[in-house]
């Protein structure tokens, strides 16, 4: 890099004075991925240079009209560059690449064009979901379950009747020691424990019916069986019944 072009750089990474858009984008990126960051505003068509930097510590990209654009040692083959938008392409994310990304003008304005925070993020882990304790009663049942990760857990108790079922405190959910979310609610007749974050999710799930059998998922569903029998029964006593008597009447007939 040319004497005036690592000056030039110096100067932004450590000046105060530079102004422009002080908007952050958060952006989440998952680890392994690689990540287009763009300028949003219209960058002025004359300047000395153009920069993205890192952490405002870190210069990625220097570029200038006259010199073309030259990437940092140390992000060779992981920083792509485009000359048409001066958007930057980040390669092979990992957890140490979390930041804020800036594009930067230096001319005769000096100013920021963009800004980024890049939070990478692993897949989550898988979830577990297991039942603690169960109380059936002629009307009720009380179930109560333990919603958990590799390192974070979540209880919750269900109270069902022949019609309904309600969770004690409404829907749980928490921050895990990682960041990401866990929660645990009711689904219609399932009990469903997720886990997430803004780049991946897991669930596990489990049927309510299976624990409370008084529950109204499986009334219903005893409900339709019954309807279909009594209706087809139903349906053949008519059949027979006419059979039987049109041969009566047939037989009559025949007397007569």
């Amino acid at each position: 890099m040319e004497l005036k072009s690592f000056l030039l750089a110096v100067f932004v990474i450590f000046s105060s004075q530079i102004q422009g858009s002080s908007a952050v984008t958060d952006v989440f990126v998952k680890r392994g991925d690689d990540v287009l960051l763009e300028v949003m505003d219209d960058a002025p068509m004359e300047f000395d240079l153009f920069v993205w930097t890192f952490n405002t510590s870190k210069v990625l990209v220097i570029y200038s009209h006259v010199g073309g654009s030259t990437v940092s040692e140390g992000y060779t083959g992981r920083v792509e560059f485009s000359v048409g938008n001066y958007s930057v392409k980040l390669k092979n994310l990992q957890d140490d690449d979390s930041g804020v990304y800036t594009a930067l003008v230096v001319g005769a304005k000096d100013q920021t064009i963009a800004k980024y925070m890049v939070t990478v993020q692993g897949p989550v882990s898988p979830v577990d979901l297991n039942p603690d304790s169960v109380s059936n009663s002629s009307d009720s049942c009380n179930l109560t379950v333990t919603c958990s990760t590799e390192d974070s857990h979540i209880n919750s108790t269900f109270t069902c009747d022949t019609k309904t079922c309600s969770q004690e405190g409404g829907d749980q959910s928490k921050v895990t020691n990682s960041g990401a979310s866990l929660r645990v609610h009711l689904l219609n007749d399932a009990i469903i424990c997720n886990h997430s974050n803004q780049v991946s999710w897991t669930q596990k799930k489990t049927q309510i019916q299976d624990f409370c059998p008084l529950h109204a998922g499986l009334s219903d569903g005893v409900s339709i069986c019954l309807v279909k029998t009594v209706v087809f029964s139903v349906g053949l006593i008519i059949m027979v019944s006419v059979v039987i008597s049109v041969h009566l009447m047939e037989k009559i007939r025949k007397l007569k």
